[in-house]
């Protein structure tokens, strides 16, 4: 028997006698090299930081420095906020995302943008918008004030705050994404057999969704958990009451950079935790 021409095998006929070579995945037997280079320098500039901050950390000195009662207080307020923002997030996210996904109405796209704002919006900005907004002389922070008494600014009610508006995006983009892939027929058969709207969302669509709801929390707590900008302009930085990890890290590197760094190998730890613990999204091809 013979073999068959691998040339003729990479080919194949189309109407009217000509030839089209079939594209192969991974046919290449070589990098080119423009592109190997910038490549290689890119993988550079995003590792190369992270094992800085690993040669320069006071491994002798961390523990001493992790176990001091500053450190664990931010630590603390950082764990408890974030967690707050996200359960926020969630109670009023995962509507929000539903409604993206599943009703069409006038403006949905608009609506959408805004939604995802705070992602690009810087967090500056977004810290100086919450003011304007919650403020004693905000828009709305006025009413709350002089109806209720309730100030939010330089509370720790207002790091939660800051940190849900931050974060909150990234659980309704994961959520509405997660709705879109769903078959919304399972829906509509639960409402032929006389189950509500709600019902079936609840009883129905949310086991389904479930896993994008822990995928959008996670990223939505590690967002939070790192905010840094929206947090020191909306509710500053006061120790014990707003200053969070990442402020304690702004802090502790105009004083003792050693602690500075021990502080950015927890949130690093923490960054690295979440990223292994959603290894199946990023982490996998196909």
């Amino acid at each position: 028997m013979t073999r068959p021409d691998k040339s003729a095998a990479a080919t194949s006929t189309l109407p009217g006698g000509s030839r089209r070579r079939r594209v192969r995945r991974g046919g290449g037997r070589g990098v080119p090299l423009p592109l190997l280079v910038p490549a290689l320098l890119g993988l550079a500039f995003l590792i190369v930081p992270l094992i800085a901050l690993l040669v320069r950390a006071p491994w002798t000195s961390l523990p001493e420095l992790l176990t001091s009662a500053e450190v664990w207080q931010a630590l603390q307020l950082s764990l408890v906020c974030a967690t707050a923002a996200t359960a926020v997030s969630l109670v009023i996210g995962v509507p929000l995302a539903w409604l993206l996904a599943r009703v069409e109405f006038p403006g949905r796209g608009l609506v959408r943008a805004l939604v995802t704002l705070p992602l690009v919006l810087p967090p500056v900005v977004g810290g100086v918008a919450l003011l304007m907004a919650l403020g004693r002389n905000g828009i709305v922070g006025k009413a709350l004030d002089d109806w209720f008494g309730i100030t939010l600014p330089f509370t720790t009610a207002g790091v939660v705050i800051a940190e849900a508006f931050v974060a909150m995006p990234f659980l309704v983009i994961s959520v509405e994404g997660t709705l879109r892939a769903a078959d919304p027929r399972f829906e509509e058969a639960a409402a032929t057999l006389g189950a509500s709207r709600f019902t079936a969302f609840r009883r129905v669509t949310l086991p389904i969704i479930a896993p994008g709801i822990a995928a959008g929390a996670v990223l939505a707590w590690a967002r939070a958990l790192g905010e840094f900008g929206a947090t020191i302009t909306f509710a500053g930085n006061f120790p014990g009451r707003t200053q969070t990890m990442p402020l304690a890290v702004y802090l502790a590197l105009q004083s003792d950079p050693e602690a500075a760094i021990a502080l950015s190998l927890v949130l690093l730890a923490v960054s690295v935790a979440v990223l292994a613990g959603l290894r199946d999204r990023w982490m996998t091809a196909g």
